[in-house]
């Protein structure tokens, strides 16, 4: 049996979760957390073979949590499930130690295959997420701007260039407007940039953030 917490701040997403995985024989979601530190206390007290972890998380996000997870509990799998596309975190969330990444659009269908590869120790990456990898390769990505940025500057950052206010940002993160202002500004220092217009032009320029051409 695989049993897995699932960490959501969605009460309705986790049911949602648990549904899907309650229709195999092998797994089984047995415990709930909506944030850090929820997600420690289960973890510290056994039982737990994978952690199905989403990254928009009030506190700290999810991979500053997977980082922390893995920090304390190395061997553990964790499958990251998001509403960000792949383009903009999951090669982040690879490196940080998650074991794969999906979004929430595609869990229904790919939630069980992804837990039990993972759970294995294997990745679970989708041919998307394979070819981001790919590029990755060969070439010193340590040397972008923008890996100097900290997990929170960077979802900022991609939520800047896909047209959100401060405002919005500070709601869907559940932060501050004054919080997420003070990310913009280390961003935009870090950076060199001026503006949300250079923000959003480097974001697109890098394939971070895909252009909305509805």
């Amino acid at each position: 049996m695989i049993r897995v917490l699932i960490c959501d701040d969605h009460a309705i997403v986790r049911q949602g979760l648990k549904q899907v995985i309650a229709e195999t024989s092998d797994i089984r979601g047995v415990a709930e957390a909506g944030g850090y530190p929820e997600v420690m206390k289960p973890l510290r007290e056994g039982g737990i073979d994978l952690l199905l972890l989403d990254i928009s998380l009030p506190g700290k996000n999810g991979i500053e949590i997977l980082k922390l997870v893995k920090k304390e509990f190395p061997k553990l799998p964790v499958l990251i499930l998001s509403m960000y596309p792949e383009d903009q975190y999951a090669v982040r969330a690879i490196r940080a130690g998650a074991g794969g990444y999906l979004t929430k659009q595609s869990a229904a269908d790919q939630l069980v295959t992804a837990i039990r590869r993972v759970v294995t120790g294997r990745k679970y990456i989708t041919p998307e997420l394979a070819e981001a990898l790919a590029n990755t390769l060969g070439r010193d990505v340590s040397a972008a701007p923008h890996a100097s940025l900290s997990d929170r500057e960077y979802q900022t950052m991609c939520l800047i260039a896909s047209g959100k206010a401060l405002s919005q940002i500070a709601d869907e993160l559940s932060l501050s407007a004054k919080t997420v202002s003070v990310y913009r500004a280390r961003l935009l220092e870090k950076m060199g940039l001026a503006n949300n217009a250079e923000i959003t032009h480097y974001a697109l320029k890098h394939g971070l953030v895909e252009l909305d051409t509805k």
